[in-house]
């Protein structure tokens, strides 16, 4: 798509907090609708660079993050945020890379051959455990790995809740971003992700009190408005139903 995404300029660092940065890039598409998509950048206590769902190297963007530090981690934090994973490993040969479970499998199913050197898992490895805590969501489809920055207070999610501005996106797309309840200022879990957690709420509930008692400021999310402070609100309102 040719139409702005609203979060230009794209495919550059923007930062958030201390050794935290968001990089916004251009549309891509899923179930036919048009998606912005984000990515964030960590930058850990021993310089080491972290980088949270890999969007388009376009505008030097790679070249900028390595300009922050060393690049060891590249993360495809759940099964199909993945798609330009192959080019920041090509890019950062020495960087180990860290996949949700499924990714591989969903990759192949599409035709593109992913290789990862670690599956992502409930708790986090000791590469950033004294830094960065983390979760997996499963529903037994949707497998999604949260992060939260201890320093920063930062949650960082994918797409367990999307926030979508309806004036960004295309009109005839508001309708069903509406409906999939996903839509700025109340944004949530989009509700075909939520039917695949109902025989899992309990598992879902104990993530969410989880990520609640992090007490996170601010909530970073891969698609649409992000929340840059009152982050434990936010959590609660866009998972009220489960409180």
């Amino acid at each position: 798509m040719k139409r702005p995404t609203g979060y230009e300029p794209l495919h550059t660092l923007k930062p958030v907090t201390s050794d935290v940065w968001v990089v916004d890039g251009g549309w891509i598409r899923f179930y036919g609708l048009p998606f912005p998509t984000r990515m964030t950048v960590v930058r850990l206590a021993d310089g080491a660079i972290w980088v949270h769902s890999p969007i388009a190297d376009l505008n030097g963007l790679a070249d900028a993050v390595a300009d922050l530090g060393p690049v060891r981690h590249l993360i495809a934090p759940n099964w199909i945020h993945y798609a330009w994973l192959p080019n920041w490993q090509s890019r950062f040969p020495e960087a180990t890379t860290w996949g949700s479970p499924g990714v591989v499998d969903r990759a192949r199913s599409r035709g593109t051959s992913l290789s990862i050197d670690n599956v992502l898992a409930d708790l986090a490895p000791p590469a950033w455990a004294d830094q960065i805590d983390q979760r997996l969501a499963d529903s037994g489809h949707h497998r999604e790995v949260v992060f939260f920055h201890r320093a920063s207070q930062t949650l960082i999610l994918t797409d367990l809740i999307e926030n979508f501005e309806p004036d960004k996106m295309p009109w005839w797309a508001r309708p069903l971003l509406k409906l999939g309840r996903v839509c700025h200022p109340d944004g949530r879990m989009p509700r075909d992700m939520a039917v695949g957690f109902r025989k899992r709420t309990g598992h879902l509930e104990d993530l969410v009190e989880t990520m609640i008692s992090w007490k996170p400021e601010r909530v970073i999310l891969a698609h649409g408005h992000w929340y840059d402070r009152d982050g434990t609100a936010e959590l609660r309102r866009a998972f009220r139903d489960l409180l």
